[in-house]
């Protein structure tokens, strides 16, 4: 059996699997009905939702859901429908199970909607932290920077953690302290750490940011 690939481009063109929010068992069935990858010039909806699920390839036997949505898309699939007898068709008019199953379908729809965003509701939050190393430069070589230290790290703050630093000669007999921190970005700004650091005005003469790394 053929994949409806122009039937299939459209439905993908607003969503990115064959059913649901997830990749499922529908996903798999039309993957493996398509003998060869969809040109993407022509069918590109098609050819990005094929090299999506062909990279779940070793977990294709473990994703849920059932085929039956993706055997809409298989030539074929709706050829008994088609042939149904007359007598049949009569049938349906005066007792169809239509409205009973669409509404199966939109329950079992909000179920998995339901429980997608409850999983993601449930993942742990990756808090985004940044190590910082400063430069804090002090007025001349007489600056005592035992104190200039002991005020920086005064400085205390929820999402911020000093580390290990050290002085480093930067001419004419004065040194710079220079201070590695660890901070969570939602919670802590450089900029405004910068402008307490500048409030010791006696011993600090500026600073600057040498370096900043995401961990």
């Amino acid at each position: 059996m053929s994949v409806d690939l122009t039937k299939l481009e459209q439905h993908l063109a607003s969503r990115s699997y064959v059913e649901g929010y997830t990749p499922s068992q529908a996903d798999v069935t039309v993957f493996k009905a398509i003998s060869a990858a969809p040109a993407a010039a022509t069918n590109p909806h098609v050819a990005r939702w094929y090299n999506h699920i062909k990279s779940y390839t070793v977990e294709h036997a473990s994703l849920p859901g059932s085929s039956t949505a993706g055997e809409a898309f298989i030539g074929g699939a709706s050829a008994a429908p088609a042939a149904a007898t007359e007598e049949e068709e009569e049938i349906d008019l005066f007792g169809s199970d239509d409205e009973e199953d669409d509404a199966e379908a939109e329950r079992i729809k909000a179920e998995r909607v339901a429980a997608y965003n409850a999983k993601k509701a449930n993942k742990p939050k990756t808090i985004a932290k940044s190590v910082v190393t400063m430069d804090v430069k002090p007025w001349d070589d007489e600056t005592d920077m035992v104190a200039l230290e002991k005020a920086v790290r005064s400085i205390e703050q929820d999402g911020l953690v000093w580390g290990a630093s050290k002085l480093v000669a930067i001419g004419y007999g004065i040194k710079k302290l220079q201070i590695t921190l660890v901070v969570e970005d939602e919670k802590v700004s450089t900029d405004e750490l910068q402008e307490k650091i500048a409030e010791f005005d006696d011993y600090v003469q500026s600073t600057d940011i040498a370096a900043m790394q995401k961990l």
